[in-house]
């Protein structure tokens, strides 16, 4: 159902799109859609939440990977660029359109992001533990770099990262991050 959902919010648009047409492309009575669904909203709702599960699970493991805290960290932000690029270029629509329900859903997102400090946190715990990075607070820490690294993951730059030199420019940025973080 959210399959279906998923497309029909594609191809119509979260505003136009409505439970009969989820219904109707499904080839059920819109009464269907409703028992597992009590709106629209409820139903935008899901699909919003079933793209944040998408990106941020891959993206779970990696502060748990057997490599240094700064490999993890710049593996966690190459995952995490990869798959919201390769969102962008394989389906533009469909990246579009979660783009849209993601401004409709607040609360999902601050949820999604807080998730993904969180886990940034866990790498930079684990970087000061071993004296790989410097002492400090660890949220307040992945807060930071995830907000300066907004360039490479935030959907308001998607157009930017159909540019050439988009991986040098965040290589750059990693480095100054690296900089700032490392024990030398």
């Amino acid at each position: 159902m959210l399959d279906t959902a998923e497309k029909v919010l594609t191809r119509f648009g979260t505003q136009k799109a409505t439970v009969v047409d989820v219904a109707r492309e499904l080839n059920v009575s819109h009464g269907t859609v409703y028992r597992h669904f009590s709106s629209k909203e409820t139903l935008r709702r899901a699909v919003a939440e079933r793209w944040r599960h998408r990106v941020s699970s891959p993206l779970a493991e990696i502060p748990h990977q057997s490599s240094s805290a700064a490999e993890r960290l710049h593996t966690w932000f190459q995952t995490l660029m990869t798959i919201k690029q390769t969102k962008v270029l394989e389906d533009p629509e469909l990246f579009n359109m979660y783009t849209d329900l993601a401004e409709e859903a607040v609360d999902i997102v601050q949820v999604h992001v807080e998730e993904l400090v969180k886990q940034i946190a866990e790498i930079v715990e684990y970087g000061i533990s071993l004296n790989e990075f410097k002492a400090g607070d660890a949220s307040r820490l992945a807060s930071a770099i995830f907000v300066s690294t907004a360039k490479f993951h935030h959907p308001f730059h998607a157009k930017e990262w159909e540019t050439p030199r988009i991986n040098e420019e965040f290589e750059s940025v990693w480095q100054l991050i690296l900089s700032g973080i490392a024990e030398k």
